[in-house]
């Protein structure tokens, strides 16, 4: 009885006993303007909307001017007119995950969105723009993490609690190459969030990209890119909030968003409603500051607790691996995948360009035989592609350089080796068996020859 009065005290003690609101005093677009709140609200307050006799518009505030607080709507404002009522919410935004999350579909309010019942809430809530743990916390990255893919477990080894970015033009497998990931990884726990994903395409990655198996031990936040910006930003936030929790439970978490470049459209909306200046291409300046904010609660927990491995896309306008949002994300992650348009053309998936790909883990993560394997490998790719215009014209002579001799015999290994359909599994010693076989190579032994 004692403990049931205590969760009893728990769950009133939050309830506020009065309620503080305020008034309508403009509508312009998606920008609402509210007045009559004092000194109760602040940047990222939550307040509800109550158009009469319908439910309540649950809207952020983004900016203040001239006395009045300038809010974004989480969905739309129909029905809401001047002198409409205005009720700020004092509790912190946060959600309350449960173990029994794994397996459903949610949006950027935590709300259920498959068909499958009520949510069960946890006991303890997350705030949505949780703070990174503090930097001399945390533990350091771990072994490496089996995500199933041959060219990630070879080339570029990821290790438990790392984070990185995977570099790609719209139409080029990144969100299957990231399904696959889920699907096939070691970890306990997968968090998936789709930030600004097409509608149509949201129940093909479940059914056909994820899979039956990869769901039941996935979480997976939507949404869609017809949604207003601070459901595509909040699902972020979601996704984040939700794998922190079980990190908490000392869980081996893998989280993936696609993609990171919805979610910064989404602060550049924000950013221009709220009155601040655009900078390079358009975003302003917090549109930065946010990334970072996202990316940095991604990686190792403190002593004790789990780690969350983050798998970033990043959808790189007109091809272009430079422009601001892929130059900011590289400056954060540690390593990036680049996916390439050519690749793709020439029928080999996944697209990846592991030349231009980068590991920040390598070489300390592998043994000496796997890094010999990945060395001979590159070396090999780079000799063939250094004069591939020479072979394919017939210019080139064999005899006339060994090295691009072997490099013609065995790059159409290493190609086959680094194509993957996405029903096919390769674990980490497999991958590298595999790839001294297209090397004709020994591998196991301890040694390359």
């Amino acid at each position: 009885m004692e403990r049931l009065a205590e969760k009893a005290i728990a769950a009133i003690n939050p309830i506020p006993d009065h309620e503080i609101y305020g008034r309508v005093t403009k509508v312009l677009g998606l920008l609402v303007e509210i007045a009559g709140f004092g000194d109760a609200l602040a940047i990222g307050s939550r307040v509800h909307l109550r158009p009469k006799e319908k439910h309540d518009v649950p809207c952020e505030v983004i900016g203040f001017k001239d006395n009045r607080a300038l809010l974004m709507p989480f969905g739309t404002l129909e029905g809401v007119g001047l002198d409409c009522p205005a009720y700020i919410q004092k509790t912190e935004p946060s959600i309350c995950p449960d173990d029994r999350w794994l397996g459903r579909v949610i949006n950027a309010l935590g709300e259920p969105i498959d068909g499958k019942g009520p949510l069960i809430q946890g006991g303890t809530p997350i705030p949505l723009k949780n703070k990174a743990p503090d930097p001399h916390a945390r533990q350091r990255i771990g072994e490496p993490l089996d995500l199933g893919v041959r060219a990630v477990n070879s080339f570029l080894s990821t290790c438990l609690g790392q984070r990185m970015g995977i570099f790609s033009g719209s139409g080029v497998g990144k969100s299957v190459l990231l399904s696959m990931m889920a699907r096939y990884t070691q970890a306990d726990v997968s968090v998936i969030g789709l930030v600004g994903e097409r509608g149509r395409e949201v129940q093909e990655f479940l059914e056909d990209d994820l899979g039956e198996l990869g769901l039941n031990r996935s979480v997976v936040i939507v949404a869609t890119g017809d949604e207003p910006a601070l459901m595509r930003r909040q699902a972020a936030y979601t996704t984040l909030a939700t794998a922190e929790y079980f990190r908490k439970q000392g869980k081996r978490v893998l989280c993936l968003i696609d993609s990171v470049t919805r979610f910064a459209m989404a602060q550049r909306e924000i950013g221009l409603s709220a009155g601040e200046p655009p900078t390079s291409k358009g975003y302003p300046p917090t549109t930065f500051g946010e990334l970072a904010r996202l990316l940095e609660r991604a990686g190792p927990g403190a002593q004790g607790e789990g780690s969350i491995t983050g798998l970033f896309s990043v959808l790189v306008e007109g091809d272009d691996m430079n422009e601001p949002i892929s130059d900011a994300v590289r400056g954060i992650v540690d390593g990036h995948i680049v996916m390439e348009r050519k690749i793709a053309d020439r029928g080999r998936y996944p697209a990846i360009n592991v030349l231009k790909s980068v590991s920040r883990s390598m070489p300390h993560c592998l043994t000496e035989e796997q890094n010999a394997l990945v060395t001979i490998a590159k070396k090999l790719i780079t000799s063939y592609e250094d004069m591939e215009e020479l072979i394919k014209l017939g210019a080139y002579r064999r005899g006339s350089d060994p090295d691009v001799d072997n490099a013609i015999d065995r790059y159409p290994h290493i190609e086959d080796f680094l194509t993957q359909n996405k029903d096919d599994n390769s674990s980490i010693e497999e991958s590298f068996q595999q790839l001294a076989a297209a090397l004709g190579m020994s591998y196991g032994d301890g040694s390359v020859r």
